[in-house]
């Protein structure tokens, strides 16, 4: 009967997971489709905060230089680097060797998905007949975004269970604020749309969420992994 009970969490552990991506998927999905379809209402909104976030950048020099500094900091390539690093160290120093692989793997696919999303919908780059700044490749999603949001909720899932309430609320507003820096950068060097990066936001939050459901999906309720994310808890006697 116990092993009957423990075989139903995890399968509704793992139908959560694939509902999740679904669910995720579906509105990336959607989107796209607007932008592909160049849905009018949609356009107007981009292209009019465009105008207006480059028009307020172009106006101030230390502003653009910033961002232009926080856009160097937050390529994927350095934010990969730094989480390369932290999965060692969950796997080496916290001996988390689950979590580090999860966390790992989760983030190379993520990367890679929203480069093939990309070539998918090949949405142009917005035009200003004034640019702020200059970026290859196409628009949607906006890989900044997307890779910003999958970093700061990996570090929140690994950090969660070693943290208490207050430390968790710290965390939690670190993670959201750097993801809306990553994303206002982007819009306010006119290099994505608004939807670029809520689509950016959206892939990322999303893949990484459903791949912890599915992860703890798979897990039998004794393994280490369950244990690792209530560390203050305590047995009873």
């Amino acid at each position: 009967m116990a092993t009957t009970s423990a075989t139903a969490r995890r399968a509704r552990r793992l139908v959560r997971a694939i509902t999740s991506g679904l669910a995720v998927a579906l509105l990336v999905t959607l989107i796209a489709f607007l932008v592909r379809e160049k849905f009018d209402p949609l356009v107007r909104l981009d292209e009019g905060a465009i105008r207006t976030a480059t028009a307020y950048t172009r106006e101030r020099p230390a502003l653009r230089s910033a961002l232009l500094a926080w856009q160097e900091i937050t390529q994927p390539i350095h934010l990969y680097i730094v989480m390369t690093a932290v999965c060692l160290w969950v796997w080496l120093a916290r001996r988390r060797t689950t979590l580090a692989w999860w966390a790992f793997v989760t983030m190379m696919l993520g990367w890679n998905l929203a480069l093939v999303l990309k070539y998918v919908v090949q949405r142009a780059r917005p035009v200003v007949d004034d640019p702020v700044s200059h970026s290859p490749g196409y628009s949607f999603p906006s890989g900044h975004a997307a890779n910003a949001a999958i970093v700061a909720t990996v570090v929140v899932l690994l950090c969660w269970p070693l943290l208490r309430r207050g430390g968790r609320v710290i965390l939690l507003v670190v993670a959201a604020t750097f993801v809306l820096s990553v994303c206002l950068d982007r819009v306010f060097l006119g290099v994505h749309y608004p939807s670029d990066v809520t689509a950016g936001v959206l892939l990322g939050c999303g893949l990484v969420l459903a791949s912890w459901l599915g992860l703890l999906g798979w897990q039998p309720p004794d393994h280490p992994l369950h244990d690792s994310l209530h560390p203050h808890r305590k047995e009873a006697p």
